[in-house]
This record gives structure tokens, sequence and C-alpha cells, in this order.
């Protein structure tokens, strides 16, 4: 196994990078189970995450912000409206588009659905962890967040 560089990495961290892997997947799982995130396509939730993240945007920006073309972007948007998860409104600067942004009604279920699966990932925790256990994971928590953090 070799990084971006070049480099080759030892066995442990490569070891380390396919035990991470699929562990994140398997918590991901077992997280959106607790949740009720709803039968979203991958498309969808990457619009659903961005309009949470930069706020009331036009499909033409979504598309771009996606490496999609306007007319896909806009079949999602459609769809996502019609499900009541987005509402557009017309754009003060240009009147002739329309900014989407996320329902409060949507807003909502977001926020109690990430309390759903916090609430129980912080049982299961507790549940099954010592308190020495616990400790340990909050400094791997750390390591962790030096691995994505940029």
């Amino acid at each position: 196994m070799t990084s971006s560089h070049d480099e080759p990495v030892s066995e442990l961290a490569g070891a380390l990078a396919g035990d991470l892997r699929a562990l994140v997947g398997k918590l991901r799982r077992r997280m959106r189970e607790q949740g009720s995130a709803g039968d979203f396509t991958p498309s969808q939730i990457a619009v659903l995450l961005r309009l949470e993240r930069d706020g009331a945007v036009t499909v033409s920006s979504l598309a771009r912000a996606e490496g999609m073309r306007p007319q896909s972007m806009g079949t999602i948007v459609a769809a996502l409206e019609a499900l009541g998860q987005i509402e557009g409104a017309p754009d003060p600067a240009d009147g002739r588009q329309t900014l989407w942004s996320l329902t409060e009604t949507f807003r909502r279920s977001v926020r109690a659905s990430r309390a759903a699966r916090e609430d129980w990932l912080g049982h299961v925790i507790d549940a099954r962890l010592s308190g020495t256990e616990q400790t340990q994971l909050a400094r791997a928590v750390l390591l962790l967040k030096r691995l994505v953090d940029e």
C-alpha cells in the first residue's frame, strides 16, 4: 500500500486503514438504522446536506457544486420539493432565479433524527464501555479528528 506521496506505508498503517474503513461503514449503517433519514438517493442526500451547510442556492449553483448538469439537478430538486423537503423562493438579487432551501419541517426532522442517533450511540457507549474505555475512546476520537481535519 502506498500513500499519495508514493511513499510506502507501514503494514500496521495499512491494516488500520482497512479496519477503520470497514468499521466506519458499519457504524454509519447502524446509525442510519437509528434515525429516520428516509429513503433518499445518494444525490438527494448530497443536495440536502449542501443546502443545510450552505443555505439557500439556485439549481445552477447546486449543479456546479455537485458536478452535475443543471437539468439533472433540476430533476433532483423537483423530487425533493414534491417530498416537502425543500422549498423555493424568488432570488432577491434576480427575480428570474429561484433560491432553494430546506423546509423548516425537514430541518426539525433532521434535528430529531440526529438526536435519536446520538442518543442511541450514547446509550451503547455507556452500556458497553467502562469509564476507562470511554476515556480511551475520547482519545481515539481526537486522533480520528486529526486524520480528517486539514
